[in-house]
């Protein structure tokens, strides 16, 4: 969320960093008329202390007039009259700021300045992992895990509906192997703190971590009670210190937490619909830091190297994508990418996007530091990133494991959590 100052004093930089999104034209009036409503507000506020800087000395003069024993009804009725003019304009003032943070809600967080220009055609592979195996001879794995009896598609649809599904057996033992393996590696290799956190947020969290307004249409809602089932842990961990403030050397904090994913995917029917790539319930290790603002990219680099160290512990050949502005997500500042090469699909599959919100997601949430030379408050940084999301990490271990044989060979380090060097 951008504050009222810079939305008064840069409205030209906050346009300017809508145009490198290729959003200009479309938030031109919600900006125009967000600049609108400060100058009024500010107009307003200044009109209310001129009416109670009247207000009170005429108290006075009442007060003196009583004492000498002197009539004050005029006084009096101009104090009431005064009062009900600033009766009046704090209810114009309070309509206004109203208005003026539902717009801000609206505008999207402004990208760095080394994230490149253009849409999804311009984004930048910065690095690459591992050599892709070919993809000659090697199945989709829709087809080995229903071959394997690992996961249950039909099932899963006739239960909950399309995109839900159904591990049975060793494809069960392998979500939790996988689980336990990310915790095990973020909490004792990387130092988050693990956490177990609600599949449920209220509307506050979710406008805090920017999912409300703009995404509502793809959460699943419990209308009755205002919550929503989360779309990833990073609401609930982000949230853990909405309106409060921390101090300096509290920061920085690192969060790590296995949750259910809950997402209705809404406007992409027929995409990616086959197997394990867009489903609507998934499981994920999510990782959340709080950063000192001059840290923040620095942060950014070691969240994504984490994320990175699963993928190579995993043996899975990936890429490391830099999102160009037009292609970066609404409250993200910097957002790297991590792509992960299915061969059975012949696609670059993403399981993991790293990213910086700078102060945008703290702004909104009310999350603050102390500094330690007892300076004014101020807001943190927050980053995230999927440590990592787990159907296509799946996807592409059944299709780069793939034997002869027809069975599944497992990477070397998620042999101790499955009691298994290969699927059968």
């Amino acid at each position: 969320m951008h504050d009222h100052r810079a939305l008064r004093e840069q409205a030209g930089e906050l346009r300017a960093a809508m145009r490198r999104r290729g959003q200009e034209q479309a938030l031109a009036p919600t900006i125009d008329r967000a600049v609108e409503l400060d100058r009024d507000r500010r107009a307003t506020i200044q009109a209310v202390e001129e009416r109670k800087a009247a207000r009170n000395a005429l108290s006075q003069e009442v007060a003196r007039r009583k004492k000498a024993g002197e009539n004050a009804d005029e006084a009096q009725a101009t104090s009431r009259a005064l009062g009900e003019e600033i009766a009046a304009l704090e209810s114009e003032l309070s309509s206004a700021e109203t208005e003026l943070d539902s717009l801000l809600l609206q505008i999207p967080n402004a990208v760095l300045e080394d994230v490149p220009d253009g849409g999804e055609e311009s984004n930048r592979v910065v690095r690459e992992w591992g050599s892709p195996r070919a993809a000659q001879g090697v199945a989709p794995h829709w087809e080995t895990g229903e071959k394997l009896g690992l996961f249950d598609l039909a099932r899963g649809a006739k239960v909950a509906g399309s995109g839900f599904i159904v591990y049975r057996g060793e494809g069960a033992r392998l979500v939790r192997a996988l689980l336990n393996l990310m915790l095990d590696l973020h909490t004792d290799e990387h130092g988050y703190e693990e956490t177990w956190v609600p599949v449920l947020a209220n509307r506050a969290s979710m406008t805090g971590t920017s999912q409300l307004p703009k995404f509502e249409d793809d959460m699943y809602a419990l209308s009755a009670d205002d919550l929503f089932l989360i779309p990833t842990a990073e609401v609930p961990l982000t949230n853990l210190y909405r309106d409060e403030i921390l101090l300096e050397s509290d920061i920085p904090k690192s969060f790590a937490a296995y949750s259910p994913c809950f997402r209705r995917e809404a406007g992409s029917h027929g995409k990616d619909t086959r197997g394990l790539l867009r489903v609507h319930e998934f499981d994920k290790v999510e990782l959340v830091r709080y950063a000192l603002p001059e840290r923040s990219l620095e942060e950014l680099e070691l969240l994504t190297g984490h994320a990175e160290r699963v993928l190579q512990i995993l043996e899975l050949p990936y890429r490391v994508v830099l999102l160009a502005a037009g292609d970066t997500g609404f409250a993200s500042a910097k957002t790297y990418d991590l792509e992960v090469f299915a061969p059975g699909v012949g696609k670059w599959l993403e399981v993991s996007s790293c990213s910086s919100f700078t102060d945008f997601q703290a702004r909104r949430a009310g999350i603050r530091f102390r500094p330690a030379d007892g300076g004014k408050p101020r807001f943190l940084h927050t980053l995230n990133g999927s440590g990592l999301a787990l159907p296509r990490i799946i996807a592409a271990l059944l299709e780069h494991g793939q034997q002869a044989d027809g069975s599944v060979l497992l990477p070397e380090a998620l042999r101790q959590y499955t009691r298994t060097d290969r699927l059968t």
